[in-house]
């Protein structure tokens, strides 16, 4: 059986490393499970006077997530937290009230950073946003990447064998989140 996996970069960048990132996860995941970005950089700033009259990228957004089976955020650190943008992809999907996207939703979290720490800040915060959405969180392992340009290359391969290890290991326990939470609670 395949699993639909949605997955959010949460920089804006177009040389982002957690894109680089993205690369690699994908490549190293189960054959089972098939990906597709969903991208966040073009929607508006949220605001509850939207909640009546979402706009076309809010409903896209919405369609997007509601088309999968489970989400990925691969997400770099911004001032210890998540990115703006990120957070406001969060929003937009988890609103107008009672019409969350995101409830019941095996979901994961990884991110990369040059930093030693790698994104552990920026994960804690999202786990508290993502656990409020009502998703089912992968709780471990947890990934905090340290992203250096002479292990990651751009096309997603690893040069470090033990890294490319984690990932791949990580990539399996996620497919097993997913089917232990699908078992449970199947998408509507």
């Amino acid at each position: 059986m395949s699993y639909k996996v949605g997955y959010f970069i949460g920089s804006l960048s177009s040389t982002s490393i957690n894109r680089t990132l993205s690369k690699a996860l994908i490549r190293l995941a189960p054959d089972e499970l098939e990906f597709t970005e969903i991208p966040i950089g073009g929607l508006p700033l949220y605001s509850p006077d939207a909640d009546d009259d979402y706009p076309a990228e809010a409903r896209e957004l919405k369609t997007s997530i509601e088309a999968t089976d489970a989400v990925l955020f691969i997400s770099p650190e911004y001032n210890r937290s998540i990115p703006g943008a990120l957070k406001n992809a969060i929003d937009w999907a988890s609103r107008p009230y009672g019409e969350n996207s995101f409830d019941h939703l095996p979901a994961a979290m990884i991110g990369a950073s040059i930093g030693a720490i790698g994104t552990a800040v920026a994960q804690q915060a999202l786990r508290s946003v993502l656990a409020f959405c009502n998703t089912r969180l992968m709780t471990a392992p947890e990934a905090y990447i340290h992203f250096t340009k002479d292990v990651f290359h751009e096309d997603g391969t690893i040069t470090k064998p033990e890294t490319e290890e984690f990932l791949r290991d990580y990539m399996a326990e996620f497919r097993e989140h997913i089917v232990r939470v699908l078992t449970v609670l199947p998408r509507r």
